[in-house]
């Protein structure tokens, strides 16, 4: 458990791939601390300009995963299901 100390600020920033050896080092030379975080897979959508949220993004991730899936099957098992509907 890190313990942050009432007068600091936190920030959340994106660094790209090829500068994050001089961020390391400058962070460094600040006496700052860091922590690298894995950036999370987002979409894109084009009709709207913007980025998917963090809630739509969980259930396309669920999904992926098998988790919370109202069908299971092939697409032929789909149409008859929702023909029945």
């Amino acid at each position: 458990m890190e313990t942050i100390a009432l007068n600091q600020s936190i920030f959340t920033v994106s660094i790209p791939s090829m500068d994050t050896k001089k961020f390391k080092q400058f962070i460094k030379l600040m006496g700052w601390k860091a922590k690298e975080v894995p950036a999370r897979a987002r979409l894109y959508d084009p009709e709207c300009g913007k980025y998917l949220n963090d809630k739509t993004m969980r259930a396309i991730e669920d999904a992926n995963a098998g988790k919370d899936i109202a069908f299971r099957g092939t697409i032929d098992e789909f149409k008859a299901w929702a023909d029945a509907l």
